[in-house]
């Protein structure tokens, strides 16, 4: 299958421990991964590229993961609908991140210590299906 007819995934993180793995592994899946290492390359690619799902960070540098998605929610009809996964190592007890939640309306919100690899890539299938 050539990389057109490939469902996109958008990996907005910063840290190479985490960000290698994941495309990897969803590269092994079949998914064709786009990768950016701030908020800001990933609003650039979101909108360039136009992913069928993205996997956010919070913390960054140059523009974090909570508004990398304000933007993206306020910039067009394709960044309104995109799914959007958080994966954070931020508790949601925050009440920043919380108010962004409610508001954009991600498709989940994953504390990184509570979850590995294959349960991800489960999640991201499971909101691709719902999508479909």
């Amino acid at each position: 299958m050539d990389e057109d007819n490939k469902t996109k995934i958008l990996i907005v993180e910063d840290e190479e421990l985490i960000l290698k793995p994941y495309s990897e592994e969803l590269r092994d899946e079949g998914f064709f991964v786009l990768q950016a290492k701030n908020g800001q390359e990933g609003l650039g690619l979101a909108l360039s590229e136009k992913p069928d799902i993205i996997l956010l960070d919070i913390l960054m540098p140059v523009m974090d993961g909570i508004t990398m998605m304000y933007k993206l929610r306020e910039t067009n009809p394709y960044g309104k609908d995109v799914p959007i996964i958080l994966l954070t190592n931020l508790s949601p007890d925050e009440e920043k991140t919380m108010k962004a939640v409610v508001d954009n309306e991600p498709a989940y919100y994953l504390v990184k210590s509570d979850w590995n690899l294959k349960d991800v890539v489960g999640k991201i299938k499971e909101r691709l299906e719902r999508k479909a």
